[in-house]
């Protein structure tokens, strides 16, 4: 099995690649892609749900990205140690009768020595908001470098 690189253990800087890199894979909305980061048996926490594995994975984003539309997401390093990543984040998504949200959350993320995730917990709150008060307008997929991050939009 090849690795993931940044491998753990972590520092703040090869931590905080490896949250832009799962931020870009996210913003992808390709549920194909983002599974392949992930342990073959990876064991999730997203709010209700609790999949486990790859299969269970990529049903589990599908049926995300079915249901919010127009999906942005900033991810941002909160702290890191040995195989372990803590992570804070927003996105921003309507559903299908135009209501937009900010969904904020953070994670927990531990990796194996390949550098793929074995473990996600989310924990994940849900803000209507008014389509004015989006502050996620980039075009869809990856975040522009000159976007500002969470801290800069003072979320």
């Amino acid at each position: 099995m090849e690795t993931k690189p940044p491998l753990p253990p972590f520092t703040a800087e090869t931590a905080a690649q490896k949250v832009r890199m799962a931020e870009d894979a996210w913003n992808s909305r390709d549920p194909d892609r983002v599974v392949l980061v992930y342990t073959e048996d990876t064991r999730w926490r997203n709010r209700a749900e609790f999949p486990v594995g790859r299969d269970e994975v990529r049903a589990f984003l599908q049926r995300k990205w079915a249901k919010e539309l127009d999906y942005r997401l900033i991810k941002e390093l909160w702290a890191c140690a040995g195989n372990r990543i803590a992570v804070r984040f927003a996105y921003e998504w309507h559903d299908d009768s135009g209501q937009w949200y900010r969904s904020y959350g953070n994670e927990n993320w531990e990796f194996n020595e390949l550098g793929y995730m074995m473990r996600r917990y989310a924990s994940i709150n849900d803000l209507p908001i008014n389509e004015s008060e989006r502050k996620f307008f980039w075009p869809l997929g990856r975040r522009p470098d000159a976007h500002p991050g969470l801290s800069e939009l003072g979320l």
